[in-house]
C-alpha cells in the first residue's frame, strides 16, 4: 500500500487555544509543461482523483464523438463533469441526456444515494422520496459514458466495467493527459461504480493545466489540435454553467463563478481538489509557462478543511480576482462557532507553499 511521506504541513483547528485536530496537507502546483513550481507536503503523493477525474473522463467520452452524435449541448457537457446536487434542474437534464442517447434510467450503472445538498435531502425526506440512479451526483457522467459506449459500437451493457472498451478509452486518455504509461496509473472502483484513477498529485495538476491551456490556445491559435479543441469545450462548458458542475451554494460552483471564466475547479471525494487557471500576469509572476494546474489532498479526507486549504494556497500564490476571497470567505472557515453562534475556536493554516528549486 502507498505510504505518504512524513508531513509537517497542516491545517490546525483549536478550541480556546487548545489544539484539537491537525489535518495534513499535500499540494502540487505545475505549469502547462508539467514543471513543478510550488509544493506543500508531498507533491507526488499517489492520490485517488475520484470525481476530480470527471473532466478527463468527459474528454475521453467527447473524443468518441458520442455526445455530438447524440446532440448533447454545452450544458450537457458541464453535467458530464459534475458532482451535482440532485436539484431538479440536474435530474431533468440527465433525463434529457438519456433520451438523446436512446437509453433508460435502468441502463445507468450508478445507484441512488442521499443528495449532496442538504436542502434537497430535507425535501426528499419530507416527501418520503427514495433517490434512484438518475439522482446520483454522478449521473451526468454515466449518461455521457452511455453515449460514448454507443458511439464506439461497444454497447451499453457493462459500460462501467474496467474491461469495457469505453473504460479502456478512458484509461488511455487519462494516462496520456498525465504523461504516464497506462500501467503507471492505478485504478480502483469509485462510489458510483466506475473505475477511479490514482496518480501523483503533480500529474493530476498537469491535467488541469492542460484544460486551462486549451482555452488559451483556442483563442490564439487557428490550428489547435482536435484534443485541444475538445479540452477547450470541456473548460468552456464548466465555466459557462458552473451551477451544473455542483449546485446552489456549493464550493465548485461559487469558485468557478468567482474566477469569471479564468479557471475551473473540481472536488474529488475524500479530500482531493484540482484547479486549472488560464495564463495571466498572476500565473507568469509564479514563473509559469502558460496555464497553471493545482492539485490538493487533505490526508484524512475532510472536505471543509480541504476548501479552506485550497483558498489559503491561492492566497499565498496571489492567484484569483481580488474579491474572490471575500466572496468565498464562508468556505475558509477561519472561525469555529457553536450551535448558538458563540466563537469556540479557529482554523489556522500552518503550512507554507514552498518554491521548488529555490531555498525556502
Amino acid at each position: 500500500m502507498e505510504q505518504s511521506t512524513p508531513n509537517e504541513d497542516y491545517v490546525v483547528t483549536d478550541r480556546a487555544g487548545i489544539v484539537e485536530n491537525r489535518y495534513a496537507v499535500h499540494a502540487a502546483i505545475v505549469d502547462t509543461t508539467g514543471k513543478l513550481l510550488y509544493a506543500v507536503g508531498n507533491p507526488s503523493r499517489i492520490t485517488l482523483a475520484r470525481s476530480a477525474a470527471k473532466p478527463a473522463q468527459a474528454l475521453a467520452v467527447l473524443e468518441t464523438h458520442g455526445p455530438d452524435r447524440c446532440g448533447f449541448d454545452e450544458a450537457d457537457l458541464a453535467l458530464m463533469c459534475a458532482s451535482h446536487s440532485s436539484e431538479r434542474r440536474h435530474i431533468r437534464r440527465v433525463e434529457s441526456m438519456l433520451v438523446k442517447v436512446g437509453a433508460k434510467e435502468k441502463d445507468l450503472a450508478c445507484g441512488g444515494h442521499p443528495a449532496v445538498s442538504e436542502v434537497v435531502n430535507r425535501a426528499w425526506i419530507k416527501s418520503d422520496f427514495t433517490p434512484t440512479p438518475v439522482c446520483s451526483n454522478c449521473s451526468g457522467k454515466h449518461a455521457g459514458m452511455l453515449a460514448g459506449a454507443t458511439a464506439i459500437g461497444a454497447g451499453m451493457t457493462g459500460y462501467h466495467q474496467s474491461d469495457h472498451p469505453m473504460q479502456q478509452q478512458v484509461k488511455q486518455v487519462f494516462g496520456e493527459l498525465c504523461g504516464l504509461d497506462s500501467e503507471e496509473v492505478k485504478w480502483g472502483i469509485d462510489g458510483c461504480n466506475l473505475p477511479s484513477p490514482a496518480a501523483p498529485l503533480n500529474t493530476l495538476a498537469k491535467i488541469y493545466a492542460s484544460f486551462a491551456a486549451a482555452a488559451d490556445a483556442v483563442e490564439t491559435c487557428s490550428t489547435a489540435t482536435a484534443r485541444t479543441r475538445a479540452s477547450n469545450r470541456i473548460f468552456r462548458a464548466m465555466t459557462k454553467y458552473p451551477e451544473l458542475v455542483a449546485g446552489e451554494g456549493r464550493f465548485c460552483t461559487e469558485f468557478i463563478r468567482a474566477f469569471e471564466g479564468m479557471s475551473i475547479g473540481k472536488i474529488g471525494a475524500d479530500g482531493c481538489y484540482c484547479i486549472g487557471i488560464r495564463e495571466s500576469k498572476q500565473t507568469r509572476n509564479l514563473g509559469a509557462v502558460g496555464a497553471v494546474g493545482i492539485a490538493v489532498k487533505i490526508e484524512d479526507g475532510d472536505i471543509n478543511i480541504l476548501y479552506s486549504a485550497v483558498l489559503e494556497i491561492l492566497k499565498l500564490l496571489q492567484l484569483g480576482p481580488s474579491v474572490m476571497h471575500q466572496e468565498l470567505s464562508c468556505f475558509r472557515r477561519q472561525q469555529i462557532l457553536n450551535t448558538v453562534g458563540i466563537l469556540t475556536g479557529h482554523v489556522s493554516h500552518q503550512f507554507k507553499v514552498r518554491r521548488i528549486g529555490l531555498a525556502e
